[in-house]
């Protein structure tokens, strides 16, 4: 269902205003926050000039939109993800002129970011105003995931998740992967698009199809979608209380499309006069809501010139005050500080509980299930979803087929056994699948996301990298976002090709935040996963695709209460000659290199350390080793150059070149591509004899 509500005519704006519940007071008050919203961006581009500041992006020509929305939802039950121009909606729901000055500073003080973020990344736990980043776009999944956690915490409310952005966003395959998931959901949602008719410089007739995302969506199932004057408060208002009501009535997502000015540049790196005209600038200056709310006061006679000069007054000596006071605020210096959790630390003894083993043995597919399961049971808040996971999308056939249960059977039954609430399919869309788990760690949930095959990871790589492994960094330990992402990884499948068999596991090792387990047998499997259930970071669980049903690295089940601490190798081999540092399917390989070598040189032996956990990685194990062996070969899966043992390798060159009497030598796959052939792909990857002979030629240096 599409509506328009245009601005209504002058004689008839106090009677909707009426109409609304506003009292002259209460438009007063409407005038004194867009006011402040105007002049704080003009504080702002001040202090950027006299270079106190590092940054500014204003929200101008969108204060009727913000304090318009701001005074339909309510802050602290409502959720909303804002974007970088919604400063008069921030000022509405209570967030102070003085806390938005020190993120223009950067002050420690910041308590949006402690000065990690650019300025006016609005954020604040206590009014579920939530934390977003500089990526156009990627605030509308991580609302997504918000909307279900609200909808399974608190069943039965009429609660709103508010998503905006303006209109260059929609052009982001996050916007479009999100309205797809909220229609098929019919998920509490309001999307706000904020069209001020440009993306930087490109006008929206470049952007969007027939220059209107309202008229693009208006075929979308379950969708309300309304077009208002953004420029005007009171029309902007009832467009707002429209949507608002059609969601709280359970009736699904709403879109409002709200047009408005911009009548300063895109931000301060950006001059708009470039590529506007002056007639453009002209007619957008005659429609600023700056200009015309308060000729609407005065003309009405609920404020008199000389009150609303008053205000501007009253407002441009609160905004000097406060930039005095942040000035002087102190700068932050704490950078390592928050990137991980300081209560829960899944590196310690904490999370080191021994096996108590019983039964037969069992393989790490049917280990990784049972952990699942056993964790979902004492914890309500897990949710598992993600391609195929489930046993059916429609449940009620389950009393006919067997159910699926992912494409490796790894979550069979778990839908049957919680419910779908708990365990549910996704449309194929990665970056929603991360993006929503983000919303739903961040708003109480505990989400186990699966990427079927880590070849398809890369459409996630932007919630991965900007959004989940900083989450906690950037919200300066104020937020979180939990999420454990499984991701089947690895070769040696025969027939996986290029994309079922690749590695990578060092692009995720190299993001500060992030941990990143890679367990090689059934055992560790279950005791790493329970640890990355139980710990309070995000951890990206690497499970290769090759061991899941191998017969040699099963193990019968080690107890419910089992764990492994994150960052704490395995010495699978012991020796004296050599160490060889691995993870993943290279234990075994290298296990099998070492015997074959010391049957050939009985006076000596090799090493294996199994490293488990590869971010972080015990280092301390490697160091000991080495120590004794005074040799070292890294082997891993991935490609040879710039391979996560290039990290090993140059540490222990630079760290223990006096205990090293050899070079330190590296065994991992081709650099090329693998292949769908077999001889290509056992020509492309690492080989026990490859190890074998790495492992004689360093002995006999």
């Amino acid at each position: 269902m599409t509506t328009t509500i245009p601005a209504p005519l002058l004689k008839e704006r106090l009677k909707m205003a009426e109409a609304s519940g506003f009292k002259p007071a209460d438009l007063t008050r409407v005038y004194r926050l867009m006011r402040t919203a105007r002049r704080l961006d003009d504080r702002e581009i001040l202090l950027k000039r006299q270079s106190k500041i590092y940054f500014q992006i204003s929200g101008a020509g969108h204060e009727a939109i913000g304090v318009a929305v701001g005074s339909v939802l309510r802050p602290g039950y409502d959720s909303f993800y804002l974007y970088y121009r919604d400063r008069a909606l921030a000022l509405t729901l209570g967030i102070t002129s003085e806390e938005m000055l020190l993120g223009s500073v950067g002050a420690a003080a910041d308590p949006a970011s402690g000065g990690r973020q650019m300025p006016s990344h609005f954020f604040d736990p206590a009014r579920n105003i939530a934390l977003v980043s500089s990526c156009t776009g990627t605030q509308y999944l991580q609302a997504l995931g918000c909307a279900d956690a609200v909808r399974y915490l608190h069943p039965g409310e009429d609660r709103i998740v508010l998503v905006s952005s303006g209109d260059g966003a929609t052009s982001e395959g996050e916007f479009w992967e999100s309205i797809n998931q909220a229609c098929l959901n019919r998920s509490p949602m309001m999307f706000l698009v904020e069209d001020n008719g440009y993306a930087i410089s490109v006008p929206v007739d470049r952007q969007t199809p027939g220059g209107s995302i309202s008229r693009l969506l208006a075929g979308f199932p379950d969708l309300f979608v309304v077009e208002t004057d953004g420029n005007d408060f009171l029309a902007t208002h009832r467009a707002v209380e429209t949507a608002a009501a059609y969601i709280r009535e359970g009736h699904g997502p709403a879109l409002v499309h709200a047009h408005c000015t911009r009548p300063y540049s895109h931000s301060l790196s950006d001059d708009e006069r470039f590529y506007k005209t002056k007639a453009e600038r002209e007619a957008e200056a005659a429609r600023d809501p700056l200009v015309t709310f308060p000729r609407f006061l005065i003309e009405e006679g609920v404020a008199t010139s000389s009150e609303i000069a008053a205000i501007d007054k009253d407002v441009d000596a609160e905004i000097l005050a406060a930039t005095e006071r942040v000035l002087s605020a102190p700068a932050p210096n704490a950078p390592l500080r928050h990137l991980y959790s300081e209560d829960v630390d899944p590196t310690s003894a904490r999370f080191d509980s021994p096996a108590h083993s019983t039964g037969e043995l069992r393989i790490m597919a049917d280990l990784i299930n049972n952990t699942l399961k056993e964790e979902m049971r004492l914890n309500p808040r897990i949710v598992v979803f993600g391609e195929d996971v489930a046993d059916c999308s429609h449940e009620s056939n389950l009393s006919e087929v067997k159910g699926k249960g992912g494409v490796f059977k790894l979550t069979a039954g778990l839908q049957t056994e919680f419910g779908s609430n708990r365990c549910f399919n996704t449309p194929i869309a990665e970056a929603a699948i991360v993006g929503r788990a983000i919303g739903m760690a961040a708003t109480g949930l505990k989400p186990v996301a699966e990427i079927q095959f880590f070849d398809y990871i890369w459409p996630a790589m932007m919630q991965i990298r900007d959004e989940l492994a900083s989450y906690r960094w950037r919200a300066n330990g104020r937020s979180k976002a939990p999420v454990v992402l499984r991701v089947p990884i690895g070769g040696y499948l025969t027939g996986g090709s290029v994309y079922h068999s690749q590695s990578g596991e060092v692009t995720f090792t190299h993001l500060p935040g992030l941990r990143v387990v890679y367990p090689s047998n059934a055992e560790d499997a279950c005791g790493l996963l329970r640890t990355a259930l139980r710990a309070d970071d995000p951890v990206m669980f690497l499970e290769h695709k090759k061991l899941y049903r191998e017969m040699y690295n099963r193990a019968p089940w080690p107890g419910p209460d089992f764990m492994i601490p994150l960052g704490k190798a395995k010495v699978v081999k012991q020796g004296a000659s050599m160490t060889i540092v691995t993870f993943g399917a290279l234990v075994q390989k290298s296990i099998l290199a070492a015997v074959e070598v010391e049957k050939n040189s009985p006076s000596k032996s090799i090493e294996v350390i199994d490293l488990r956990s590869l971010a972080p990685y015990d280092w301390e194990a490697i160091k000991t080793s080495v120590m004794k062996t005074s040799r070292l070969l890294v082997a891993y899966e991935d490609t040879l150059s710039f391979g996560y043992g290039a990290e090993i390798a140059a540490r222990a060159a630079d760290e223990l070149f006096t205990y090293l009497d050899a070079p330190v030598r590296r065994v991992a796959a081709l650099d090329t591509w693998v292949g769908y052939h077999p001889q290509l792909e056992d020509a492309t990857l690492p080989q026990t004899g490859d190890i074998e002979k790495a492992i004689t030629q360093l002995l006999a240096w």
